[in-house]
């Protein structure tokens, strides 16, 4: 992982709200869209937005289900951060 991707997760890592959105889908892997924003004060737009960034940044991963998305965490990303900051 070079610096700018590293960069990009830690970026978008740093935002409250996504970080939250991070947790969710970490907790429960292959979570749908609605089950996230029954757990959280935000709109669906807002969602997607945060969630995108999320994806760009390569700690989740989206597929689509009829009309609703599903998110799970990319764990590779996950153990390469952990990695960078264990050492």
């Amino acid at each position: 992982m070079n610096n700018e991707s590293l960069a990009a997760a830690f970026k978008a890592l740093g935002d409250p709200t996504r970080l939250c959105i991070y947790q969710t889908i970490r907790a429960k892997d292959d979570i749908c869209a609605c089950k996230i924003l029954e757990q959280m004060d935000i709109t669906q737009p807002t969602l997607s937005h945060h969630v995108k960034q999320l994806c760009a940044a390569g700690l989740v991963s989206c597929r689509k289900e009829g009309r609703w998305a599903r998110y799970s965490a990319n764990s590779e990303t996950a153990k390469l951060l952990s990695d960078w900051i264990s050492n």
